[in-house]
């Protein structure tokens, strides 16, 4: 930020190398740092997102109410979407992508006979079907879509196509012909069947799995179309639906950002999900350095639960978590400072 743009003074000695004309004098500008704005709050807050707005919008919502400095989200959801956000603030946006890769738990509705642009509700009818899957067939068609599989991501989706969202380019009228991604389905079960119309499930999976997408192929491998109708996210790694907080009662006009701070929770909530390894002071020291330390040093406090190989690890001293840091050809090595 400029202060108070250019400021002349007469030059009142010679400069080595500078020629120069009696009366001469030097013009420079000052600037400061600028100040950022809002409280610097370091911590998750776990959102149930209403329905109705993007993820961008309720992180938007949860910094104004906090007066925040900085916040972001760890995991989108759709519009359509309800459920767990989980909203970092200050330094717990470092652990965003930990929280990005953990599992995730899903209930959603899928309307049978119609397709949609969209794969959802909010979009436009694209195929009809008259056909209407058993629960027989079903439970038949479940097993093709658990386990490591190749997913067509939707149109309507934030991947970059050539530097565009797809999104951007299927509202446009050209929806990009997007290619299989790899998507981690742990669990897919069918646990309600309201109507011929409409079935329930839920769904366990990992990073980047579109339930858009399954309902879509499901519907399809069962012989007919459909789209999702209902979607609500009930687990993001260690956060859960009875943590998370309502959109109305951050935004309630009798709160206020010191009262709503009660409501975070502390960075390393996050990586609660990664085996903990205690280091002593020393131990700490050399790796907070970016030194690796020998595996056999640490014989017998290494968690039975790390992989030893490439796996992660939270490190512990002086009463808190102060690193992440991987098991690699038998070293520890430093991945990420708090």
């Amino acid at each position: 930020m400029e202060l108070a743009g250019r400021y002349s003074f007469p030059l009142l000695f010679p400069l080595r190398g500078l020629s120069y004309q009696p009366g001469f004098t030097l013009t420079f500008r000052i600037f400061m740092a600028r100040q950022k704005k809002g409280r610097k709050l370091d911590g998750w807050l776990i959102l149930d997102k209403p329905q109705g707005i993007t993820s961008t919008q309720a992180v938007n919502k949860v910094k104004r109410a906090l007066d925040a400095q900085k916040a972001g989200h760890g995991g989108t959801l759709d519009p359509l979407a309800t459920g767990i956000l989980p909203i970092a603030l200050g330094a717990a946006t470092k652990t965003v992508p930990y929280v990005m890769d953990s599992t995730k738990i899903y209930h959603f509705t899928i309307k049978f006979g119609e397709a949609r642009d969209t794969d959802d509700a909010e979009g436009a009818v694209v195929a009809t079907s008259d056909a209407r899957p058993t629960d027989e067939q079903i439970r038949a068609a479940l097993p093709q879509f658990i386990g490591n599989i190749m997913q067509i991501p939707p149109a309507f989706s934030a991947i970059k196509v050539d530097g565009e969202r797809a999104y951007d380019l299927a509202r446009a009228g050209a929806p990009p012909e997007l290619p299989p991604r790899p998507a981690q389905v742990d669990r897919f079960e069918l646990i309600g069947r309201p109507d011929a119309d409409h079935a329930e499930f839920e769904v366990q999976s990992g990073k980047g799995v579109y339930m858009r997408a399954l309902s879509r192929d499901l519907a399809r491998a069962c012989g007919t179309v459909g789209h999702i109708v209902v979607l609500r996210r009930l687990r993001v790694g260690p956060f859960l639906e009875n943590m998370a907080v309502s959109l109305d009662k951050l935004l309630d006009p009798e709160k206020n950002p010191a009262t709503l701070a009660e409501f975070l929770r502390p960075l390393s909530t996050a990586l609660d999900d990664i085996p903990a390894l205690a280091l002593n002071a020393a131990e700490f020291h050399a790796l907070s350095q970016g030194q690796a330390i020998n595996l056999v040093e640490l014989m017998g406090r290494i968690p039975e639960a790390a992989n030893p190989d490439e796996g992660l690890v939270r490190i512990t001293a002086v009463g808190r978590v102060v690193a992440l840091a991987r098991l690699s050809d038998g070293w520890l090595k430093p991945e990420r400072l708090f």
